[in-house]
This record gives structure tokens, sequence and C-alpha cells, in this order.
């Protein structure tokens, strides 16, 4: 039984789109399948205000093609999501990426045939189509979480969610707002809501470290100055623990006097966002260093909320800075300065139930015209046991993982013949730049198709002992820094009954290449081929 396609790729986003381009020049017939109704992944379906990517734009983009890289120009340090949503638009354009593609084609099942040795999916719509090869780009950040609430569903006014944003303008001029949700999203989108609504309450869980963005627009001199440096940015970045030219200060925290310390901070701060916590090596790691840079953030925070009360409130207090994504900001915590905006404590304050015409907490009921869930995704995992996805045997995906996900280099799974899962657990993923990286596992999951046809294999799986080798050598990582005892959506705590434990691989961008590449090089080392 000849399948009806080489490879299926799930997703259009940075890693669906980089493995479709680079699937085709290798003369695969590729089929894509997308559940949006364009490309862009993430950055299609966030469009929620203030929605801006926390990478900068110069590093947040392909690097494989040096065309690309120069005929683009961006417009800001950190590009919006329309701008970003432009570029990949630009990209499907100049490759001639949509004809490959079926829009509105949402994933239900994929069922291994071991006698033909394919697979074979079914999309709600309808459409079934086989292929030797499934290549899962669906992203670790794209199945929303919408919260169990009691009366969810009672509310009459306005329900928005920042992870399915309307595409067209929503009018929040004179309307009493409730935000759900201080992650990124609500960071971000917060300010801008504020800007717009008569009142604004924002009914916050977990308060979250969050940074100024310090964007600024580029100027032609700036553009010049990046263009000029881009092949050591480049070179930087593929070289990095994170896919970006920024590393630590040189001298050890230890070895640093008071005033060294405090200049190092200061200029980490001014790099804005993420990048604070890369003051000095090891941040993350040891307490002492980790406790410094709290201290410094929350003497910032001070000079940005005068009120005592309300700065409490935005203090974290159950996770250290930084095992956490830290927000990248413009303006949020101001925004509590103002005499129309609230915030609501729901640990001193729970929330009790939604209501026909707002929510009521322990304490009181407060009415509301517009509800808007900022309230996160099941992250890395959710958006796979979401398919149907049946292996060997009629292995079940969702059921395998309802225990922690076993993975080999987060790229392969035992007992799932040639699936190939880009930027899952186990890898890198949302831990560093989703643009290289992306790239990086595309390219991987292309290198073992090409072995396996050039070979004559018709499947490739992970051994069960090198995924359990991987996966436990993965959290070992994560157990040696201040991240595994953390609660965050990297270690499913933001999901109810799902398995702990940090999902992404915390060993740096480059010595993870180097892993990909030494089982390479030992002609796949860890992973089972067969030929029939």
């Amino acid at each position: 039984m000849t399948p009806d396609h080489d490879v299926i790729i799930v997703g259009a986003g940075l890693a669906g789109m980089y493995s479709t381009i680079h699937a085709e020049r290798a003369g695969l017939d590729v089929l894509g399948l997308e559940a949006g109704d364009d490309v862009g992944g993430t950055w299609y379906w966030n469009r929620y205000p203030g929605a801006r990517c926390d990478v900068e734009s110069i590093d947040y983009s392909f690097s494989f093609d040096d065309g690309l890289q120069r005929e683009w120009r961006w417009s800001e340090r950190y590009a919006t999501q329309p701008e970003i949503l432009r570029y990949l638009n630009h990209v499907a354009d100049r490759f001639d990426v949509r004809r490959h593609y079926r829009f509105g084609q949402r994933l239900a099942s994929a069922s291994w045939n071991e006698r033909a040795q394919h697979w074979e999916v079914r999309t709600e719509s309808g459409l079934e189509a086989s292929a030797r090869w499934l290549v899962m780009a669906t992203g670790g950040l794209s199945k929303p979480q919408l919260p169990e609430l009691p009366g969810r569903d009672d509310f009459t006014g306005i329900v928005l969610q920042t992870s399915a944003w309307p595409e067209d303008p929503v009018d929040l001029s004179g309307k009493r707002v409730a935000v759900i949700g201080t992650g990124s999203s609500g960071v971000q989108a917060i300010p801008l809501i504020a800007r717009d609504a008569a009142e604004l309450t924002v009914y916050q869980r977990s308060a979250n470290y969050s940074v100024p963005a310090f964007n600024r627009v580029i100027d032609d001199a700036e553009w010049q100055r990046q263009q000029d440096d881009l092949e050591r940015r480049r070179e930087l970045s593929w070289n990095s623990t994170a896919g970006s030219p920024w590393s630590s200060h040189p001298t050890p925290f230890a070895e640093a006097d008071e005033q060294e310390r405090a200049e190092v901070f200061e200029e980490s701060w001014t790099r804005g966002g993420v990048l604070f916590a890369k003051a000095f090596q090891g941040l993350t790691v040891d307490p002492v260093i980790n406790d410094a840079a709290r201290v410094f953030f929350e003497q910032k925070l001070a000079e940005r909320v005068p009120d005592a009360a309300t700065r409490d409130t935005l203090t974290p207090h159950d996770h250290p800075l930084g095992t956490k994504r830290i927000c990248t900001d413009t303006g949020y915590y101001e925004t509590f300065n103002e005499s129309h905006v609230a915030l609501v404590n729901l640990r001193r304050e729970p929330l009790a139930a939604v209501t026909a015409t707002g929510i009521r907490t322990t304490e009181r009921h407060r009415e509301h015209d517009v509800i808007v869930y900022a309230t996160g995704f099941d992250a890395m995992t959710g958006a796979l046991t979401a398919i149907d996805i049946r292996g060997r045997d009629d292995r079940s995906l969702r059921q395998e993982w309802v225990g922690f996900p076993s993975t080999y280099l987060g790229v392969a799974l035992p007992g799932f013949p040639n699936l190939l899962v880009l930027n899952g657990p186990g890898s890198p993923s949302v831990l560093s730049n989703m643009a290289l990286t992306s790239e990086q596992q595309g390219d991987y999951a292309l290198r073992i198709i090409t072995y396996c046809r050039e070979r004559g294999h018709t499947s490739i799986e992970a051994r069960s002992d090198a995924a359990a080798a991987w996966t436990a050598h993965s959290l070992e990582l994560a157990d040696r820094t201040l991240f595994g005892s953390a609660p965050s959506w990297y270690t499913g705590s933001n999901i109810a009954g799902k398995a702990r434990g940090f999902l992404p691989y915390i060993g740096g961008f480059k010595n993870y290449i180097d892993r990909c590449e030494e089982v390479a090089a030992a002609d796949y080392r860890g992973f089972i081929l067969s030929s029939r």
C-alpha cells in the first residue's frame, strides 16, 4: 500500500514552515495541515492587545537564507504580533509555502499502520491522508487553557481569551473589564486594556516577575549596525545556551564587589525582559545570586509602584526569580497606580464564581461588562495529547503521557515509529529562541528521514531505554537548578491533574545540538531502525 505523501507536517508556525520549505528541497512530497486559516502558528492566534515577542526581532527570525535575512527590515527592537505575522507571511510568499498546506484542518487522529509502514491521519472536518512520516510542529504553547470556574458559562457579557483574540478590533472604551491572569499575555495586554476601559479589575492568582522591555524604534543607523554585525551575532546565537547573542557577566558573582554587582544588575536590567536573568552565571542555580537579583528587582518595583499594599501583591512570593519565564512589559506595574484600575489577590480573596453580570469572590461581587481570560496554555504536551495519536499495537500517546512524557532528544517516542516531534518535551524549545530551535529541530527531523530513505529503512523509533535515559537526564539537569521546584507551566503545575516534572531540556541550546550530533554521527544510536 503506497501512502499518499512522503511526509505530513502538522502546523504552519515557525517549525512547520521551515520543515515544509526544506522537505520540498529534499525532494519529498509534502502535505501540511494547519488548524488556522493561514500561516503563523502562535502569531496567527495571539492577536491580543500588546502581543509582542520577548526575543529581539533581529534574532527572532530565520537564519537559513541570507537574502531573507537582509531583505526584511524590522521596525522595532521587540516586534509586535502584527509585524511578526507580516514577516511569516512574507516567508510563506517568498518560498511558496502555502501550496503544500490545507488550512482550516485541525488534526483529530493519527494511526500507525504497521503492515503498510505509514501513518494514516484524519482531521476534524473529515479529511483523510497517509504518509510514511508524520512531523508534529504543533507548538509548545498552542493549546489554550480555559479554567473550569463555577458559573463560567453564565456570564452574559463579552468573553475574550488572549490566546484566541478576535481578528477584528475589540472596542473596550467605556467598558468595565475584568482580566483573569497575570502571566505573559496578561502582563502585555493589561496596560493597553487599561488605556481604553472605564474600569479595569485584574484578578491575580500568582504574581510574576516582569522587567521593562526598553523597546525602541530601530532607526537606520542601528539597523545598519545590526546588519554589519549579523554574521557574528548569528554565530554567537547558535553557540549559546538560549539561541541569542547575549551572555552573562564574565566575573563570577562571588568575585564581584558590591559596586560591580549593582552595576551588572543595572546593565542587565536595561537589556530588558528575560535578559535580566543572564546578569550573572548561575542566577537560576545559586540561591545566593538569585536572592541578590530578587532584592534588586524589588527595589526597582518600589520605584514603579509607591503603594506598599499593591506592591506586595505584585511581588512574587512563590518562586525564585527567573524560574518562571520573566515577563517583558511596557508600563505594566505603573498601570496599577491608575485610579480606575483595581487588583484582586486571589490567594487572599479566592474567586468563588462567575455570575451573569460579573465575578464573585469570597469577599464581594464585582460587576463587569467584559471578562478577558489570560490564563495561558497546556504547555509542551497539550497540543499533542489533544489528538488521538496511536502508535504500534494501538498504543495511545494520550495514555502514555498520563505519566510524565518519555522522549528521546525530545524528537522521537518509543512505540511511535516515524513520528517526529519538533520542540517537544525534552528539547530546549521554550527555553530558547524559537526561530533557531525550529530550524535545528526541522533540520534534524529531515536528516533522520533522509538517512532512512537512503539506506532503505521503512521505519525508525526511539528505543525505550534511550528515551528513559534521556528523560531522566533532562529531569536531573533541572533538579540541579532552582527551576525544578518552582510551580510553573514549565512543570505542568498550571493544569489540574497533569503529571509534574520539568518539561523542556535545560542543558542549553548548544549542548543539546552537540548531543543530537553525537547521536547522528553514531548512525542514530538509541534508535531502532527497521526495513520491511
